[in-house]
């Protein structure tokens, strides 16, 4: 009997995830230059509906999206994750709502500016089997993305100190949320929030903290100046930020016992986006070789490129059970203990554990 011819595999295309449709409230920075940009770059998401003021803005950028008052939005059934893009002060309460409604929710950065809001909301998330996050999009900038390999991969030999600065120079207050005096105003609840969710991301809880933190500019009403001292062992973290700083600071350097590593200039997906660049497009995320950091002995270190459109890519595969979401409400937790233990710290001038 002649033997029958083996016919080659058919290949099959993975399973078409299903597409989520998006609410999202508020659009300033954050909304309109992160998030709705982000999500656009992940097939799993479509933004159906934007709670603003700015109508006419959200007409012209995403036609298809409808603009809704924010209680409208959070009981619409046909939306299945909500997207917290509002003043930090507002977050907890608006996170709380979508989650009662049964929607999945990412929160802007900082989580809240209460600890205690922040591991109530982790809880009714768990309660409700809902997936919870939160935007530390600078978990994916390229620069961290390379401190990060660096470090975990021993390059540096034992490390002695760690420092990471976000300047600018920003000499006028301006008449914005962010700046106002209240919870979630200041730099320490924005960068900050930033400078301490990667330096946790390296090397967990510190043991302790001491922080300063102050007003500089005229007419300021929150803090736009600080310096935070994380202790771990021998080694020390600083996280610094000035308002009116003409010449910035290196963005990290890292002293360890085997080598050093310093680098320049900021991370340029935030002015990429700003500018109308996508992920996928050419130079995304890419650094231009001049910025690349240097070790002190081995010479120029290839900035890994930056991915934002990560955080949306994670979030599709959790809604989709297959991984974690890209931001635990957990360790977004801990961000906000610290920031409070920071303010304890420059308030009562003493080191102050965030246990």
């Amino acid at each position: 009997m002649p033997r029958r011819a083996t016919l080659p595999a058919v290949p099959t295309s993975p399973p078409k995830r299903k597409v989520f449709r998006v609410g999202l409230l508020g659009y300033g920075l954050a909304g309109a230059s992160f998030h709705a940009p982000l999500l656009s770059a992940e097939p799993a998401f479509t933004l159906s509906a934007v709670a603003t003021r700015k109508a006419e803005a959200v007409a012209r950028d995403w036609p298809q999206a409808r603009v809704l008052s924010v209680e409208a939005l959070l009981a619409d059934p046909e939306l299945e994750v909500v997207i917290v893009a509002t003043p930090s002060d507002s977050h907890a309460a608006l996170a709380e709502q979508a989650l009662l409604a049964g929607k999945h929710v990412v929160v802007e950065k900082p989580f809240t500016v209460d600890s205690g809001d922040a591991a109530r909301l982790g809880a009714l998330a768990r309660e409700r089997g809902l997936c919870l996050t939160v935007f530390h999009n600078r978990r994916w900038d390229g620069d961290f993305l390379t401190v990060r390999q660096l470090v975990e991969q021993g390059r540096l030999g034992r490390l002695y100190s760690f420092e990471s600065h976000f300047d600018r120079f920003r000499p006028q207050v301006k008449k914005r949320w962010k700046e106002e005096a209240g919870p979630g105003g200041g730099t320490l609840w924005d960068l900050g929030a930033h400078l301490v969710d990667q330096a946790l991301q390296l090397f967990g809880l510190p043991e302790s903290i001491q922080a300063d933190a102050g007003m500089q500019r005229p007419g300021a009403q929150a803090v736009d100046w600080f310096h935070l001292l994380l202790r771990y062992g021998e080694l020390r973290v600083i996280l610094r930020s000035g308002s009116v700083v003409h010449e910035p600071w290196p963005r990290f350097v890292l002293q360890g016992e085997a080598d050093a590593y310093i680098k320049e200039g900021l991370d340029p997906q935030e002015e990429q986006l700003k500018a109308g660049l996508r992920p996928g497009m050419a130079g995304w995320g890419v650094e231009p070789p001049e910025r690349h950091g240097r070790l002190s002995r081995g010479g120029s270190v290839l900035t890994v490129p930056g991915c934002y459109e990560q955080f949306y890519r994670e979030l599709a595969a959790a809604l989709a059970g297959e991984g974690p979401v890209p931001v635990t409400a957990e360790s977004a937790a801990q961000v906000i203990r610290v920031l409070e233990a920071a303010l304890r710290s420059a308030s009562e001038g003493r080191s102050v554990s965030p246990g």
